[in-house]
């Protein structure tokens, strides 16, 4: 009844972007905190910026940050402009994107996709074990004021990842500890992911089945399907109808 296979016992969420709309609140803010670093790189002139300047765009966020833990993100996208910056300037940039992510969600606080919700109801019911495996080091928090938390067995996120020195995604490290703590093989686990990076991650790890959750349109799903996604969707309760 989940539009999964049978072998799946255990289900490895992302959380911003497939179950929380806060995927586009990161976009934002890692949009301000980039563009305020390349227009103070540029000494504030726009006109006569060079190209690895230029500002900082959707595009590169699902190619160089989506999904990935902060400060891989933040190397990723100086690196694909030829970005040269010492390590206590890349912290300050990591650090101001999280400042404005928190500052957002104190603003806007933080809504659950409905057909998530449905999703999340149906599994469980089901006897689905679920956990969510993301990047953000924030995650307790967005699961709480999303309401999210008693569906969660266990959560590895951007806190795990350091502490326990996991590669980050497209890295499948972060799945494969989730699926560790639920006691199972990654064959008997399915990854549901919104990012690229993540889709990378769940097919890395020969998980037994991976969702892919194009909340973006365009070449997106095109792209999770070359990534290595089983199925793409638009919102998880599009599966209960494979049934």
């Amino acid at each position: 009844m989940l539009g999964l296979p049978d072998v799946i016992t255990v289900a490895l969420f992302d959380l911003d972007g497939v179950l929380t709309d806060t995927a586009s609140v990161h976009r934002t803010a890692w949009t301000d905190t980039f563009n305020a670093f390349l227009t103070q790189r540029a000494g504030g002139a726009i006109a006569d910026r060079t190209d690895e300047l230029r500002p900082f765009t959707d595009q590169d966020y699902f190619d160089f940050v989506d999904g990935r833990p902060r400060m891989d993100g933040v190397r990723s996208f100086l690196d694909s402009r030829g970005l040269q910056v010492a390590d206590d300037a890349a912290t300050a940039i990591a650090a101001a994107k999280n400042d404005a992510f928190l500052a957002a969600l104190d603003r806007d606080g933080v809504v659950a996709y409905p057909g998530s919700v449905r999703y999340l109801h149906a599994a469980r019911d089901a006897g689905l074990r679920i956990a969510v495996v993301t990047s953000s080091r924030n995650g307790a928090q967005v699961l709480d004021a999303a309401g999210l938390t008693e569906f969660v067995e266990h959560r590895v996120d951007g806190n795990t990842i350091v502490d326990e020195h996991l590669a980050g995604k497209p890295a499948p490290d972060s799945f494969l500890r989730g699926a560790q703590l639920m006691g199972v093989d990654a064959a008997a686990a399915c990854v549901f992911e919104d990012a690229i990076s993540g889709v990378q991650a769940g097919a890395a790890g020969r998980f037994g089945y991976v969702v892919g959750v194009d909340r973006v349109g365009g070449g997106q799903s095109d792209a999770m399907t070359s990534a290595g996604a089983s199925i793409v969707v638009t919102d998880l309760d599009e599966l209960l109808a494979e049934n």
